[in-house]
């Protein structure tokens, strides 16, 4: 149960920091440098502000600054109690993720990228 708790203290630990310290505010944090150099938002392009409302129960602005960021916290969730689950029992962890799974979730990450910097897609930018 150690590298649980570790791994559970981390991300804690990060989302605490996060939600005391505003990423609206700027100065706290770098900017994304693909946004500064381009202009694209990247597919992690609102992912602190979207942490920060999170943090604050604000989960619909946290949709709103980056979806797939919120859709990864739940993950991270889910993954992290079915991790303990299976190791109280004593059983090992085994996350089988084939290359269907992983193209699909790249594939919509590409589209999420895409359609958040096009005209009509104003609504995905954080």
């Amino acid at each position: 149960m150690a590298v649980p708790a570790g791994v559970l203290a981390a991300v804690v630990g990060a989302f605490a920091y996060v939600g005391s310290v505003d990423p609206n505010e700027p100065g706290h944090y770098p900017v994304c440098p693909l946004l500064r150099l381009t202009g694209l938002y990247c597919p992690g392009c609102g992912g602190l502000r979207s942490a920060h409302a999170f943090v604050h129960g604000d989960v619909l602005t946290a949709l709103h600054a980056n979806a797939p960021a919120v859709l990864g916290y739940l993950g991270f969730a889910v993954l992290w109690t079915v991790w303990v689950v299976r190791t109280v029992r004593g059983r090992p962890v085994r996350l089988d993720l084939g290359p269907v799974h992983l193209w699909t979730l790249g594939t919509l990450l590409l589209v999420f990228t895409v359609v958040r910097n096009l005209p009509f897609g104003g609504w995905l930018h954080p």
